[in-house]
């Protein structure tokens, strides 16, 4: 098939052709942020005017177009929905056999301490269900699990929303780095190893920012010693785990080596004041004042083994397909290696590839969904339940797949056509201060829409034409997008929407986003400060990804 070189000043005029290829990405930002569209109408929206200004502007052949955004929605079919539709069939069995609610209750059943039950329910176990499922749910189970333990709405909501951050980047099986790979083609650990050395500094940071956000600053450091154990414990596996290992596993192990090793702190040491006011205002009593009225959550050690049990037999699978397996590769036929990507975009011509890989077995999503299958066969139910359970999840979830399948086919429309070089190149003018505002970029792409997979789709390419424009390295800026996005995650209309409705507060979320809005915003600089430093002071430039 003859060669197709991608063209980036299509009008003659770069400010006009820039505005042009912003259209898609207008479309799909307006719909969600401005004119509040269903997630799925503004996603397809985004990839039908990506498809026509790709055709009628930048002249790409309709077949190439088509064959791009069906590359990026077998993408999005064969490991994102895969992935979370899975790991929601799993969650929704749990609570139809009875066992969330042992679950949340043996958790709670730790201490009875408000911070350190705020601790370990929204950082920690809010984290293992970023990893295994991310899409919402960890803010949907932590939220609940607060309400259920007395924490009003506003706070449950907030403050998960606020938990919530420091995986990210690593959630539902490591998804986001996944998505980071197929659109700049970079190597998987690599990237996954890049993040890994910026979001640690904030793991530590995270659980002090959440106490204080709900009890001050004076209250938080009564606790410190546990704090720094939470942070260290799930900071330090994720760097391991993220450079060694690669992104599947890094929130679901550092979560439950986090979880384990506080829980397991708090047996020895105890703090000689504890909160007993789940608002966060009172004040905190004598620790054997609060032990007097201090009672047991009422399930049997059986009960509480089986409750946790799904959850570690997930592990326990994901663990192994993480083990280095042989790949299917398929070729996209009349795709892979006839784009073009040329100068200015890049320093010498390259052809894109467009190569699939995808094992059913070897996948990561088939994994979870037989780790689903021996949890759900454990906990009682039969082949047939388990099919229902398994097509009812489906139906709940066929919107949000489509929204995916339609966002990934979009960022793979503008990747191949050459609209994300037009950006990238529009952005190289902030020069030196491209760092920081690269990963505000990513902050942004996350807010609006919901995930930091979908705006590494959107913008993890750009980052990459914009670094390599401007001298930078293009793996710390490909990593900057999603260290950046993941704090747009707590300020995403999915994620509010989700904590008001897990947590009873519906009609409230304009109040949910106002108490979350500026933690998001202070936390997106302080990343874009230190992606700064990365970039140009040592011994920070001796994180950088070689």
């Amino acid at each position: 098939m003859e060669l197709w070189s991608q063209v980036y000043d299509p009008l003659g005029n770069t400010v006009l052709s820039t505005l042009v290829c912003a259209i898609p990405v207008l479309v799909l930002l307006g719909g969600l942020g401005i004119f509040h569209i269903r997630a799925h109408y503004a996603a397809l929206g985004g990839l039908l005017a990506a498809a026509a200004i790709a055709l009628f502007v930048l002249g790409m052949p309709a077949g190439l177009a088509l064959r791009a955004g069906f590359f990026g929605a077998l993408f999005a079919v064969t490991t994102v929905c895969w992935i979370i539709l899975n790991l929601i069939f799993l969650y929704r069995m749990t609570l139809k056999a009875g066992l969330f609610t042992v679950l949340q209750d043996s958790i709670g059943g730790i201490t009875n301490d408000r911070r350190l039950q705020l601790v370990l329910i929204a950082f920690c176990f809010g984290a293992f269900f970023e990893g295994a499922a991310g899409g919402g749910t960890p803010v949907a189970v932590t939220g609940a699990i607060l309400i259920g333990l007395g924490f009003h709405p506003l706070s449950a909501s907030g403050l998960s929303l606020i938990a919530n951050t420091a995986p990210v980047a690593y959630g539902g099986s490591g998804t986001p780095i996944v998505v980071l790979q197929g659109v700049t083609g970079f190597d998987l650990l690599q990237l996954s190893a890049m993040v890994g050395r910026q979001l640690p500094f904030f793991s530590v940071i995270v659980p002090f920012w959440l106490l204080v956000t709900f009890c001050g600053f004076r209250k938080t450091f009564e606790i410190w010693p546990a704090i720094v154990v939470a942070g260290l414990s799930f900071a330090i596996p994720q760097f391991l785990i993220s450079n060694y290992h690669g992104p599947w596993l890094v929130d679901m192990l550092s979560a439950m080596i986090s979880m384990l090793l506080l829980a397991t702190f708090l047996k020895v040491w105890k703090p000689k004041r504890v909160m007993l006011d789940a608002t966060g205002r009172g004040e905190t009593v004598a620790f054997s004042d609060a032990q007097t009225n201090r009672t047991h959550h009422g399930h049997s050690a059986e009960q509480v083994v089986k409750a946790w049990t799904p959850w570690v037999i997930l592990t326990i699978v994901l663990v192994i397909w993480g083990i280095p397996w042989v790949k299917n590769n398929v070729l996209i036929n009349g795709l892979h290696k006839v784009v073009q990507r040329v100068a200015p975009a890049v320093p010498e011509p390259r052809t894109e590839s467009a190569v699939f890989k995808w094992g059913f077995v070897s996948a990561i999503g088939t994994g979870i969904l037989l780790a689903a299958i021996i949890a759900g066969s454990i906990m009682g139910f039969k082949a047939r339940e388990m099919a229902k359970t398994w097509a009812e999840t489906f139906g709940i979830m066929k919107y949000s797949l489509l929204t995916i399948v339609a966002m990934l086919a979009l960022g793979y429309t503008t990747r191949y056509s050459g609209m994300d070089g037009t950006l990238g190149l529009a952005f190289a003018n902030t020069g030196w201060l491209y760092p920081f505002f690269g990963t505000l970029i990513g902050w942004i792409g996350t807010a609006l829409t919901g995930t930091d997979a979908a705006s590494n789709a959107l913008f993890g390419s750009q980052q990459v034409i914009t670094a390599n424009k401007l001298g930078l390295d293009p793996i710390l800026m490909a990593a900057a997008n999603s260290s950046g996005g993941v704090m747009g995650k707590m300020i995403d209309a999915q994620s509010i929407v989700v904590a008001s409705v897990a947590t009873n507060y519906i009609g409230k979320e304009g109040v949910i986003l106002r108490y979350v809005f500026w933690h998001s915003l202070s936390l997106a600089g302080l990343i874009g400060v230190f992606v700064m430093l990365q970039a140009y002071v040592y011994p920070f430039t001796a994180l950088v990804v070689k």
